[in-house]
């Protein structure tokens, strides 16, 4: 048995009789790296979570009344409440990233199960998906 690496994956190649079969190994990336990136993410999306709660709803503010003319209260609350529902969803995906870094599944398409390539990885370390699945 031979074994030939090339990047992340690694392929062992099994004489049998004279067949010759093929094992593709996924080499996930460091797991080390990896929670240091998710670690990152988290800590980023928690600090803009907290900041933008902390704000609190310009439409409750006693000076401003919600019909008030030329007031943007109503249209920056809805804004907020978007940005917020869409920072919890990045922070459901890195608990996604970390369930899967767990499992030992961090760095393969939740849909195919091929890997994933660091540099993806890298810049979006919660990417479930290949960039030609997504």
């Amino acid at each position: 048995m031979t074994t030939s690496w090339s990047g992340r994956v690694s392929v062992a190649e099994v004489k049998v009789g004279t067949e010759d079969s093929r094992a593709i190994r996924f080499s996930p990336m460091d797991p080390g790296r990896a929670k240091e990136l998710l670690a990152r993410e988290r800590d980023l999306v928690e600090r803009e979570l907290a900041s933008l709660l902390g704000e609190g709803s310009e439409e409750g503010d006693e000076r401003v009344e919600p019909g008030d003319r030329d007031s943007e209260a109503l249209y920056q609350d809805e804004f907020d409440a978007g940005r917020a529902q869409d920072l919890k969803e990045r922070l459901a995906a890195v608990e996604r990233a970390e369930e899967r870094l767990a499992s030992g599944t961090y760095g393969l398409s939740i849909k195919s199960g091929e890997p994933i390539p660091d540099e993806r990885l890298e810049a979006q370390p919660t990417a479930e998906l290949t960039v030609e699945e997504s």
